[in-house]
């Protein structure tokens, strides 16, 4: 299939099947030092938040075990990615208003009815910012002082679509193979920089109506392909697209009748192979990720999805927590609907949040709630261990967790951040805060925690302090 947009790089325009294995998927794990020490994409190495990383203080701060901190302008809910000495992200600058709010028209259904029929017209209190021109930058940081290695600008105009108002117009998370970096602002389009910065292809993926609350779901990498999900309100017209990273070109195109939803795509390497699971309001997919037919697919979530899937080498678990609360663990390896067979292991419906995504950390599932509240459970049998672990200073969440070094870290969106022991008795083990909001996931290389809030960028290491 022809792609839809301008490519900047003149290529041959044909399109082949991908033969290469992806560097990060679950199951397989890393082959060389310098693919452990990176937070190449979302949730990091194999899309999960957890890392291998054993060297990191305790407490930090403002003025404790700070490396540095640089400004970073405009608003990004997008987190930090890693490579080798760089360090990347995205941002959205408001500008002047400059048109009419609500120029998309959204119709939407009943909340458990699926019939166009019912439709009505949907503003939501919240949306704002299509009548205001918005600069999308990336931006390449060093990750050595901080500073700002290079800059450009993707996109300014106005936004096709509204965001919440307390969303951004930079959410996706951008993600790098080590030569290119991807940056994904959905209508507002798809840029691939080399790592110098250097414009390399764009694409355009067409209008991608979202309710008026911006976009969320970032790209994934799987061998040559640059996998995204776009799905759209209601469902209608939405696909999830595979493009040759190299060259901007499409690869596969699959149609999925889909209600929007702001969750990133796990890929996981089951039994039958590499899966592409993708959450969803009215079911949970499995795709082949190098040709993008179905494999299987699971009940639907039945509201806002949001949470990334995770996983471990035997089975994925999915969940929404709002406007319902859920989870439900899939074995992978299933084929057809596996909605009454015993593919599906145990299910559970307290616990998660409407944002935040879940953590596998060992043999336990750990649920965060919109107040940070934490949930253990067994990842085999679904079996409780805990339930209402609370942390020492109220507040609500929106940035996912991290694990590392049998640590939790979870960080609210008023600053604090919390270090809590991982296993069956909860503790919480340190308490540092950056003294502005967390939005945005953290990032762990190579001895240093990444931590993005409101207005700057820090890098925390031990310092000895």
């Amino acid at each position: 299939m022809a792609a839809i947009g301008t490519l900047l790089l003149t290529t041959a325009g044909t399109t082949s099947r991908v033969t290469s294995t992806p560097k990060y998927s679950v199951g397989i794990p890393f082959t060389t030092e310098t693919e452990e020490d990176n937070w190449p994409q979302w949730r990091g190495p194999t899309g999960m938040g957890v890392s291998t990383e054993t060297r990191l203080p305790l407490n930090w701060g403002t003025d404790n075990n700070l490396l540095w901190k640089t400004p970073i302008e405009g608003k990004g809910h997008s987190s930090p990615i890693v490579w080798e000495d760089r360090v990347f992200l995205t941002t959205a600058i408001e500008r002047e208003v400059a048109g009419e709010k609500h120029r998309v028209v959204h119709m939407r259904d009943g909340f458990y009815d699926d019939n166009p029929a019912n439709r009505d017209r949907y503003i939501h209190p919240d949306s704002t910012g299509s009548d205001r021109i918005h600069t999308l930058k990336v931006i390449a940081l060093a990750i050595s002082d901080g500073s700002v290695i290079w800059e450009h600008v993707a996109f300014e105009g106005l936004p096709y679509d509204d965001s919440h108002r307390r969303g951004s117009f930079a959410s996706p998370t951008p993600i790098t193979d080590g030569e290119f970096v991807y940056a994904y602002f959905g209508t507002q389009g798809l840029y691939a920089y080399d790592l110098d910065g250097s414009l390399i292809w764009s694409q355009n993926l067409g209008e991608i109506p979202n309710f008026g609350l911006g976009d969320g779901s970032s790209p994934v990498l799987y061998g040559d392909l640059l996998i995204i999900v776009v799905d759209r309100d209601n469902g209608d017209e939405s696909f999830v697209v595979a493009f040759d990273k190299r060259t901007g070109n499409e690869v596969w195109r699959t149609p999925r009748l889909a209600r929007i939803q702001w969750s990133t795509p796990l890929l996981v390497n089951g039994p039958l192979g590499m899966e592409l699971v993708v959450s969803g309001f009215q079911a949970v997919i499995s795709y082949d990720p190098a040709t993008g037919i179905e494999r299987w697919r699971g009940p639907g979530l039945r509201g806002n999805v949001i949470a990334t899937p995770v996983a471990n080498t035997e089975t994925v678990f999915v969940s929404v927590g709002y406007q319902r609360k859920k989870t439900y663990a899939v074995r992978l390896g299933a084929t057809g609907k596996v909605g009454n067979t015993d593919a599906i292991s145990w299910e559970y419906e307290k616990g998660t949040a409407y944002v935040p995504s879940n953590i596998l950390y060992g043999d336990q599932l750990y649920l965060i709630a919109d107040n940070g509240m934490l949930t253990s459970l067994d990842s085999q049998t679904g079996k409780l261990i805990y339930e209402g672990a609370r942390v020492p200073i109220p507040g609500r969440f929106s940035a996912s967790p991290v694990a590392y070094d049998g640590k939790l870290l979870i960080a609210s969106q008023d600053g604090d951040m919390f270090v809590i022991k991982a296993g069956p008795v909860h503790k919480v083990l340190a308490v540092n805060s950056i003294e502005q909001s967390i939005w945005a996931s953290p990032a762990i290389t190579d001895g240093k925690l990444l931590v993005r809030g409101a207005t700057h960028i820090f890098c925390f290491t031990d310092l000895g302090e």
